[in-house]
């Protein structure tokens, strides 16, 4: 008597059959160097922000007043991230990841490219911060769409078990961009001279951007779409309104994602821009300590990133990351206490404690605990919206809070702690609401 057997599930037409662990991999690589090149681009503007923008388009106002303007340009940014969030996240749940990937791309580069063309204010007037501030929203609303995009892509494409890992990925991105981007200024910069580098020696890394976004998109159109989304799109089982739908439906989800970003964006942002004015104008320490302290925080996340989120792939999401927030938030106040020595040893050793052991406890795996917390049909646009949200209300205004702060304290540096430690309680408490994901079926 024979036996009959069902036939494999039959490929819809049109698509090939995919190596899955090869494609997880291709995701991966193509998922940190497109984020490396758009983070690159949106940090260049921070470290421009703290060293060069107040003499370029506020060169009337008082240094600490130029500052805090050229801050005030760098939230700006920010402000966009929440819309392209939200419309990012919604079209990347209707129509697919990787068009909203090569969108944000494109423009992050023409942006970028744009800024090192800008007229100066002694060239236009007030016409140059206008400038400025357009193209810094255009940034920020870029990478609204950016992260969510490529951390969903990288998570629903990663092997079992292994989510926190391949989630890091995009996450990476972020060191290799900030660590490009301050390299690229250090060597522009020291190459030309101090003077020079002010006058127009500025835009060469902006300028560069144009090459750095050709090569992302060639690497980008050879990525696949991702296995869950495509049964989203095969099956016909997409949300109709995803963003509405996280914004009704999953609002506590959403909410406590923005409380758990809080304290994260902002200590981040304070280690890698604001710290950059303070060592060169409060400690009256050569620009290049902090510099060059970045940049070798950067090359240490590639270990500290991996390593936290692998970490969380066997003892689960939330003690990783509950651990990072509290301890991070305890370490804070000691990071003045420790650059106040004017010790280019202690300076440098003081950020990559704060920012590598103790933030990317946080950082490395926020990623796959973001989209965990959200079901598959509104998965791009819940991680989005409450990762932009949350990086509004806390990294955009970190630095020029802290400057203005300082500015309106004498150089006193207590009150950037409180305002730290404010947003550090509220992550922990939001974390310790949060669910534990990593053994949830995805």
């Amino acid at each position: 008597m024979s036996t009959i057997t069902s036939p494999p599930p039959a490929v819809p037409p049109g698509r090939a059959v995919l190596d899955t662990r090869k494609e997880s991999r291709k995701v991966a690589v193509g998922s940190f160097v497109g984020t490396t090149i758009e983070w690159y681009d949106y940090y260049l503007y921070g470290t421009a922000a703290a060293l060069i923008f107040p003499a370029v388009f506020f060169p009337e106002d008082d240094p600490a007043i130029g500052v805090v303007k050229a801050f005030a340009t760098y939230a700006v940014g920010f402000a966009a991230r929440p819309l392209g969030g939200f419309i990012f996240g919604h079209y990347g749940d209707r129509i697919g990841r990787k068009t909203m990937l090569m969108l944000s791309l494109v423009l992050m580069g023409v942006s970028t490219f744009l800024i090192g063309l800008l007229p100066s204010y002694d060239a236009i007037g007030l016409w140059a911060p206008a400038l400025l501030c357009l193209m810094r929203l255009i940034q920020g609303f870029a990478v609204g769409g950016e992260w969510g995009s490529a951390v969903v892509m990288a998570v629903e494409h990663a092997p079992k078990g292994r989510r926190g890992l391949f989630g890091s990925f995009p996450q990476l991105g972020v060191p290799a961009g900030l660590l490009i981007s301050s390299g690229v200024f250090a060597l522009v910069s020291s190459g030309l001279g101090q003077e020079a580098f002010t006058a127009w020696g500025w835009r060469i890394p902006f300028l560069l951007s144009a090459v750095l976004i050709i090569v992302g998109i060639v690497i980008r159109m050879a990525v696949a779409e991702s296995p869950v989304f495509q049964e989203l799109l095969d099956t016909d089982t997409r949300a109709e309104k995803p963003s509405r739908e996280v914004i009704v439906h999953h609002w506590r989800n959403l909410l406590l994602t923005i409380g758990m970003k809080m304290f994260q964006n902002a200590v981040f942002y304070i280690y890698t821009v604001f710290m950059l004015a303070y060592i060169r104008d409060s400690l009256e320490m050569d620009y290049q300590v902090g510099l060059n302290a970045v940049m070798i925080s950067s090359v240490v996340g590639f270990l500290t990133i991996p390593g936290w989120s692998w970490l969380s792939d066997k003892v689960g999401r939330k003690p990783v990351y509950l651990a990072g927030c509290v301890l991070g938030t305890l370490y804070f106040p000691f990071i003045f206490v420790i650059a106040d020595t004017h010790s280019v040893l202690w300076v440098t050793l003081g950020m990559v404690i704060g920012a590598n052991f103790l933030h990317d406890m946080v950082y490395g795996p926020q990623a796959v605990y973001f989209s965990e917390l959200f079901g598959s049909k509104v998965r791009l646009s819940g991680a989005s919206i409450g990762y932009q949200v949350g990086a509004m209300l806390s990294g955009g205004l970190a630095p020029l809070i802290a400057a203005s702060l300082l500015a309106a304290q004498d150089g006193a540096t207590w009150g950037i702690s409180l305002y730290i430690v404010a947003l550090g309680v509220i992550s922990t408490v939001c974390t310790l609401l949060a669910r534990e994901t990593f053994r949830e079926k995805f």
